[in-house]
C-alpha cells in the first residue's frame, strides 16, 4: 500500500510525504511511481535549459521508518509500553553500565519519544477531523488523562536514573527527553485549545480551562529545569527556542533513519553499450580501409582519401550508436540506485530517474486525467506544454526489515522535497496593471488602474502502484514570479 501526502514546504518548495507500507505476507514488496509534471511552455523549462543534474539537485529526499503505531491510551498502558521498555532498558544500564547497554537505553529513549510524538498528533487530527461530534468531550477528557499518565510516569524515571553508576551523558539525554516531552504536550495542547476555542468556546470551557492547568503546569516544569520557554516579548529567545526545538526534533527523528547509498544504475551495461558502439564504427572504418586497400593497393592516393573519409565518418558512427543505446539504456535503466540498510542490513533498494517526454509517449489514461482545457489545447498549437517524467521503483525485503529492528515497522517513509525556484525564477513579472471604472463619490465613473498578479499553473499527476493495487493522484500548483501560492490536490476526475 502507498499513501501520498502533499503540502507546501515553504515559498519554493513543495514536499511530497510517501508511504510505502508493506504487506507481511509478502517477502519482497515493490512499488512503483510514476510522476508527469507538466509545465507551462512560457516557463522556458526543457532538455536543454533544465538537465538531470539540476533536477536532483532540486529534490531533496530523506528515508525513514514509518513510525510504530500505538494509541496513546498504549503508551499510558503497562503491557508492551515503549514506556515499559524505556524503563526496562534503564534498569539493564543500571545493572550492567556497559557500552552496549548505554546504546540500547539511548534508541528505546528515541523510539519513545519519536511514538509518543506521532501518537499525540494522531490523537489531535482524530479529534479535529471526528465526524461524531459528540464524543469530542470524550475524546478531549481522555487525551487529558492520558498526558498526565505518560508524563508522570516518564518523570518518575528520573529517580531510577539519577544513579551514581549511569554516566552524566545518560542522565543529559534523559533532560533532552523530558524537554523534547514537554514541548510536546505544550504545543499540542495549545493546538486541541484553538480548536475548541473557534468551535464553541462557551460549550467546551471546562476542558479549555483544564488544558490550560496543564499547559500551565508544563510552563512551571521547564522554568524550573531551566529550559526555554517561549516569549511574548523577547524576540532572541524565541529565535533560540526554534533553533533548541529544532535540534531536538532531529535528535528523535534520528532514530528513524534508514542508510542510503546511491550510486548510478546500469554503470556497466552503459559501458558495454559504449564499447558496442565503438567496436560497429571501427568495423566500418576497418571494412573501408581493407577494401580499397585490396583494390588501389598501398600508398595510393584513393586509399588515403578513403582513409580520411572514413575516420571522419567513424566518429560520427560511434557518436550516433552512443545517442542510440542511450535511448535503449534509459528505457531500462535509472539514473540512480539506492541501497536501504539498517544496522548494515539491507532491507531493500529504491531507483530512480528523469527525462522530458512528448505527448506521444504519455499513456492515454494520464493525458484524460490532464484534462487540458481548450485555452491550453490552444496555447500548445502554438508551443507544446513540456512534461517531465520522474520514475521510482522502491523494493522492500519485510523479512529483513523485522529481523533488524525491536519494534513492528510496516514500511518506510520518503520525504521528498521539490525546490521550484528554478522555474520561479524564468516567470515574467508578477504585477500586471489592468484597467477598470471606479465610482466616484459624486456617482461618476472614472478610469482606474490596478494591479493583478500574473500566476502560472503546474500540474502533476501520480500513477502508484502496488502488488494488485492501482490507482492515480493529480495536484496542481499555484505560483507566480513572488513564489508558490498554493497547492491542491484535484480528485474530480475520471480515468
Amino acid at each position: 500500500m502507498i499513501q501520498v501526502f502533499a503540502n507546501l514546504y515553504d515559498h519554493y518548495s513543495v514536499e511530497l510525504k510517501i508511504q510505502f507500507l508493506t504487506r507481511k505476507k509478502l517477502k519482497h514488496n515493490d512499488f512503483e511511481v510514476n510522476t508527469w509534471f507538466f509545465i507551462p511552455n512560457s516557463i522556458d523549462i526543457n532538455r536543454s535549459t533544465y538537465s538531470k543534474e539540476q533536477f536532483y539537485s532540486d529534490v531533496q529526499s530523506t528515508i525513514r521508518l514509518v513510525t510504530p503505531i500505538y494509541l496513546l491510551n498504549d503508551i499510558a498502558g503497562e503491557l508492551n509500553s515503549p514506556l515499559t521498555n524505556l524503563a526496562k532498558s534503564i534498569e539493564k544500564m543500571l545493572n550492567e553500565n556497559t557500552r552496549t547497554s548505554f546504546k540500547h537505553y539511548e534508541y528505546e529513549l528515541q523510539i519513545f519519544l519519536a511514538i509518543f510524538k506521532s501518537a499525540t498528533r494522531d490523537t489531535i487530527a482524530h479529534i479535529t477531523d471526528n465526524s461524531m461530534k459528540e464524543d469530542t468531550e470524550f475524546l478531549c477528557h481522555s487525551y487529558l488523562q492520558n498526558m498526565k499518565v505518560i508524563r508522570n510516569k516518564f518523570r518518575l524515571l528520573q529517580k531510577l536514573i539519577n544513579a551514581p553508576v549511569v554516566s552524566s551523558k545518560a542522565f543529559e539525554l534523559f533532560l533532552f527527553g523530558d524537554e523534547f516531552l514537554s514541548n510536546c504536550i505544550i504545543q499540542n495542547t495549545f493546538a486541541l485549545n484553538n480548536y475548541l476555542e473557534k468551535w464553541d468556546a462557551k460549550r467546551f470551557e471546562s476542558i479549555i480551562q483544564s488544558n490550560l492547568k496543564l499547559i500551565k503546569k508544563e510552563w512551571a516544569h521547564k522554568e524550573q529545569k531551566g529550559y526555554l520557554i517561549i516569549s511574548n516579548t523577547d524576540e532572541q529567545a524565541n529565535q533560540r527556542y526554534i533553533f533548541r526545538q529544532s535540534i531536538l526534533d532531529k535528535y528523535v527523528e534520528s532514530v528513524l533513519s534508514v542508510n542510503a547509498n546511491t550510486k548510478r544504475d546500469g554503470v556497466w551495461t552503459e559501458q558495454i553499450y559504449y564499447s558496442l558502439a565503438a567496436g560497429i564504427s571501427m568495423v566500418f572504418a576497418t571494412g573501408i580501409a581493407f577494401s580499397f586497400q585490396q583494390k588501389y593497393g598501398n600508398f595510393t592516393m584513393p586509399l588515403f582519401v578513403a582513409l580520411v573519409v572514413s575516420y571522419m565518418l567513424k566518429d560520427r558512427i560511434k557518436d550516433l550508436m552512443r545517442y542510440y543505446f542511450a535511448g535503449k539504456l534509459s528505457n531500462k535503466h535509472f539514473d540512480h540506485n539506492t541501497t536501504l540498510s539498517l544496522k548494515e542490513e539491507k532491507i531493500g533498494n529504491i531507483k530512480e530517474s528523469m527525462d522530458f517526454i512528448t505527448d506521444l509517449k504519455v499513456p492515454k489514461s494520464i493525458m484524460k486525467i490532464r484534462n487540458r482545457t481548450s485555452l491550453v489545447e490552444l496555447e500548445n498549437r502554438i508551443h507544446d506544454e513540456k512534461i517531465l517524467l520522474y520514475r521510482k521503483r522502491v523494493t522492500i525485503d519485510r523479512d529483513k526489515l523485522d529481523i533488524t529492528n525491536d519494534y513492528i515497522f510496516k514500511g518506510i517513509n520518503d520525504i521528498i522535497q521539490f525546490n521550484f525556484t528554478r522555474m520561479i525564477q524564468r516567470m515574467a513579472n508578477p504585477k500586471t496593471p489592468l484597467f477598470t471604472l471606479n465610482k466616484e463619490d459624486d456617482g461618476s465613473e472614472k478610469t482606474s488602474k490596478i494591479y493583478s498578479t500574473k500566476i502560472y499553473y503546474i500540474n502533476f499527476i501520480m500513477q502508484i502502484k502496488h502488488q494488485d493495487d492501482f490507482y492515480y493522484k493529480r495536484f496542481r500548483i499555484t505560483c507566480s514570479k513572488h513564489g508558490i501560492h498554493h497547492i491542491e490536490e484535484l480528485k474530480d476526475f475520471a480515468v
